[in-house]
């Protein structure tokens, strides 16, 4: 493994995943720099190189170049890094962004890559028959260009079908004519006299600097056509970092002393109307004419290549519908994609049908800058986290991969917003769509570091005192195992319908796990979980009973200032553990937790879910937390027709005058939709009443007072009020909590 001493150290080869070092497979120069130069040094150089020039003049042209190139440099710096950390396999920069981000963010910028890459020699193909127009003005080829064009994409096809080798061996022939071109040029003459055009044509007679730029971009994306061909290569982790840097390196050089020559040897106007202007300068003009041919022709070659090679992953990942997976097999010795460079021909083809560089180029210049932006991101990401699995031997530090991501969005605004939220919609959408899939990967990914990242931030940055204006209920259900006491799922689902955590615990005899097969039960009612629908934490413990491990829960649960805040559990109509339960109450009442006890009626259940009766005695304490979780029940999605009875219980007509208009204008603060009621007793026991006003109820919730000495009598007693009511809640809040604020914030 090579050093690179500006950017890091040098690390062991990988002991999992070696580098094939068996001779097999392209080398540096031949795998990446040769394709990379080629594509670089293509068709925007011979033919719209002095059209930027007149537009924007020479300095503007120098800043585009830096731009590009500083971008292109960036993102090469960010895919040398990931690189050099693991095996890359076939479909280059896809196959980087999915084992990073994930393979839905993969997908999603997958996608839009291999259609770049496949309209990409369209480019090159539109671009070689609008050079053999151009060399040959006599003849009367103009009315056959587009034919020219569609035979060469399918002739450059078919080299690619026959042999990666063979159309990589052809390409050194390409890389002589191209230099022989750049020597004729650079010893060529003026055509006219002229001043050096600094600032380019008139107003009226040049394009903006932003579609400029748009146009010569894909003129320094070639580092997709190396990276693309990373399943071919002998030594990916080596051959990707050295020679895509080198053929940045050279196409910056390049690209920097062309536009000196062409402001001094013609004017704006000239420069623009004359597509092949650097054939009449050279020195040898032939010369540009098989340079041109020759770079058109390798780009195609390393488009044509590179496409199908992504396509083959994304179909081998199983991104595409079942019915493209033939997409994914190969043939032959090297595994060539034979069926997807047939599709890729196909689309090459009708891209043709459009048939001008102009409209071709910004679209691949939001589909090139949108591949740029995300493999940034994800070096960001890893470079960030400093994850102990992300050891790259070209160390990149993440801010440059954070200023490479931020330059790649900023000109894709600058260039067409409108285009910038098209494609972002289109890799959205991608996303989207593959994360509804439910696809797995056998590879990890870098979100899970990320959200790690976040909690352990977010959990420093927790106050571990509970506020008032951020209360929400965290849940620990005391539920078993959930498939016997589902009803307590149900319930905290209903009570936090994801703006709060829920944790489904079960307590096991000691002994009856190992650790191993605790996890493995934790998986199990996961899965479980997640089969249906519900996004919980899991935790399984072994205790002597299920009140022991009840209190180690409600001690030892919880990460920090994060524990439950809820404790919600079924009622216990067993007398012999009565004394057992009552003494739990009081142990999650003193650790200053809420409980909430469910005590269903098994016959009814939730009945149609159309009403919620709320026994009040006040705002504070039971009375507010009470109304908080009722509001809480009727905003989910199970209980959204229901309405909340607030009752309360005055002992005359007297006291129900006055108390009746208090009443209203409370729920009217509060805002929680509530129909108030008061009921006088005029001597009725409240259990009587109780009976009566909620027999049509389809819950019920009742305060709790806090344990005392006589707690076990007086939960007997509460037990008997509560028989054949329908499924009724007990809640008893914490101490030293202002619910009643919960309610009223925001309302004074």
């Amino acid at each position: 493994m090579p050093k690179f001493p500006f950017f890091g150290g040098s690390k062991p080869n990988n002991p999992v995943n070696p580098p094939n070092t068996s001779g097999s497979g392209l080398g540096t120069f031949g795998g990446v720099y040769t394709p990379s130069i080629l594509t670089i040094l293509g068709v925007i150089m011979y033919l719209r190189f002095g059209w930027v020039v007149g537009n924007v003049g020479l300095i503007g042209t120098l800043i585009i170049v830096s731009l590009s190139t500083s971008i292109t440099f960036l993102t090469s710096l960010s895919v040398s890094a990931i690189a050099t950390d693991r095996v890359v396999r076939t479909g280059g920069a896809y196959y980087m962004i999915s084992r990073s981000l994930g393979i839905e963010t993969g997908g999603a910028v997958g996608i839009p890559l291999y259609f770049a890459q496949a309209l990409s020699v369209a480019l090159y193909t539109i671009g070689f028959a609008e050079s053999i127009v151009e060399s040959f003005p006599e003849s009367d080829l103009k009315s056959i260009q587009r034919l020219i064009a569609l035979v060469t994409t399918v002739a450059v096809a078919f080299l690619a079908l026959k042999s990666a080798r063979t159309a990589i061996r052809a390409q050194y022939f390409i890389m002589a004519a191209i230099v022989l071109s750049l020597i004729s040029f650079a010893f060529g003459h003026p055509l006219e006299n002229t001043t050096i055009e600094m600032w380019g044509a008139k107003p009226e007679n040049s394009e903006d600097f932003w579609v400029v730029f748009a146009v010569f971009f894909p003129a320094v994306t070639g580092i997709m056509a190396g990276v693309s061909m990373s399943g071919d290569l002998r030594d990916p982790a080596r051959s990707i970092p050295i020679g895509t840097l080198a053929a940045v390196g050279t196409g910056y050089v390049i690209y920097m002393g062309l536009p000196i020559l062409l402001a001094t040897r013609a004017d704006a106007i000239t420069l623009i109307e004359n597509p092949l202007i650097m054939k009449q300068m050279a020195f040898w003009g032939p010369a540009i004419s098989l340079g041109v041919w020759g770079a058109t022709l390798s780009s195609a070659l390393g488009s044509i290549l590179g496409a199908p090679r992504v396509m083959q992953a994304l179909a081998r990942d199983g991104i595409l519908p079942g019915w493209l997976r033939v997409l994914g097999t190969g043939k032959g010795a090297d595994d060539e994609p034979f069926y997807a460079t047939l599709v890729t021909l196909g689309i090459a083809v009708a891209a043709v049908a459009v048939g001008d560089l102009n409209i071709i180029a910004p679209v691949l210049t939001m589909f090139f800058l949108t591949t740029y932006l995300v493999l940034n991101v994800a070096a960001a990401i890893e470079g960030f986290l400093q994850s102990p699995s992300f050891r790259p031997a070209f160390r990149v530090h993440w801010v440059l991969s954070l200023f490479g991501a931020i330059g790649c969005m900023g000109v894709m605004l600058l260039i067409d917003p409108i285009a910038t939220v098209i494609a972002a919609s289109i890799v959205l959408g991608v996303y989207l769509w593959l994360e509804r899939r439910e696809l797995e990967s056998a590879w990890g990914d870098v979100r899970r570091g990320l959200w790690m990242e976040v909690v352990r931030t977010g959990l420093f940055n927790l106050s571990p005192v509970p506020d008032t204006k951020n209360w929400r209920p965290h849940l620990l259900v005391l539920s078993g195992a959930p498939t016997r006491r589902w009803v307590l799922v149900e319930l905290a689902m209903a009570l936090t319908h994801n703006r709060g955590m829920v944790t489904v615990s079960s307590v096991l005899p000691t002994g009856a796990r190992d650790a191993a097969q605790q996890a493995e039960l934790e998986t199990t009612i996961r899965e479980y979980l997640e089969r249906r629908g519900v996004q919980a934490l899991v935790r399984v413990i072994t205790a002597p009973d299920p009140f022991v491990g009840a209190r180690r829960l409600i001690e030892t649960y919880g990460l920090g200032p994060l524990v439950p805040n809820t404790i919600l559990l079924g009622d216990s109509e067993e007398p012999s553990r009565r004394d057992r339960y009552c003494e739990t109450i009081a142990t999650i009442h003193q650790a200053k937790r809420n409980v909430v006890i469910l005590r269903e009626n098994v016959e009814r259940g939730f009945g149609r879910r159309r009403r919620i009766d709320v026994w009040w005695g006040g705002l504070q304490a039971n009375g507010g937390l009470m109304l908080i979780l009722a509001y809480l029940v009727r905003t989910s999605a199970e209980w959204r027709n229901a309405q909340v009875h607030l009752k309360l219980v005055v002992p005359n007509a007297s006291a129900a005058r006055d108390a009746e208009p208090n009443l209203k204008a409370l729920v009217a603060q509060l805002r929680i939709g509530a129909i108030p009621q008061v009921i006088v007793a005029d001597g009725k026991p409240f259990n009587e009443i109780l009976h009566e006003s909620s027999a049509s109820a389809d819950l019920v919730f009742l305060g709790m007072a806090s344990p005392g000495e006589q707690f076990t009598e007086y939960y007997e007693n509460l037990q008997a009020k509560t028989s054949g009511l329908p499924t009724t809640i007990f809640v008893l809040a914490a101490p030293d909590f202002a619910f009643e604020e919960v309610l009223t914030e925001g309302t004074t």
